[in-house]
């Protein structure tokens, strides 16, 4: 088995189970697109839409669709179905016509946001489209407890 984070396991399977991403989005992937672009969720896809790393969630929805560190959300990013759906919702969310995040998505779900903006962020090699979201409804700002948990010795 490769050392590449990416690869599949010696049985051909995805290392991480990405694929509990790919079957939560089914049939639910263009609704959040929709209520994003509407300006207001109304229905239930943050966890797996916008993931956050493990340790923010006490829920066992939340856990179960937690990252496990870098590796894990590279790997999400270079997916070939979770990465571009992830930047089209990033985008749809950056340019959502809503107030504020709250707005957008309530207040707890606004958090969850900035959390796994934060995360994708650092992880990607390209964290512009991340950054924006955090531009526009967190004035930049990070999530401080998603850094403390990526670099706990910092």
């Amino acid at each position: 088995m490769s050392d590449d984070p990416h690869d599949t396991d010696q049985h051909g399977t995805d290392r991480f189970d990405l694929d509990r991403f790919v079957r939560a989005q089914q049939g639910v992937h263009d609704t959040a697109l929709a209520e994003l672009r509407r300006g207001r969720k109304s229905s239930h896809w943050m966890w797996f839409v916008f993931p956050q790393l493990a340790g923010l969630g006490r829920s066992p929805t939340a856990q179960r669709y937690a990252l496990d560190g870098l590796d894990e959300t590279r790997a999400y990013l270079d997916h070939p179905v979770l990465g571009p759906r992830l930047l089209e919702a990033t985008r749809a969310a950056e340019s959502a016509p809503a107030r504020t995040a709250d707005d957008l998505l309530g207040g707890i779900d606004a958090l969850k946001l900035r959390s796994s903006m934060t995360l994708f962020a650092a992880a990607a090699a390209d964290p512009e489209p991340f950054r924006a979201v955090l531009d526009r409804w967190y004035d930049g700002t990070e999530d401080p407890v998603t850094l403390r948990l990526l670099h706990p010795h910092d």
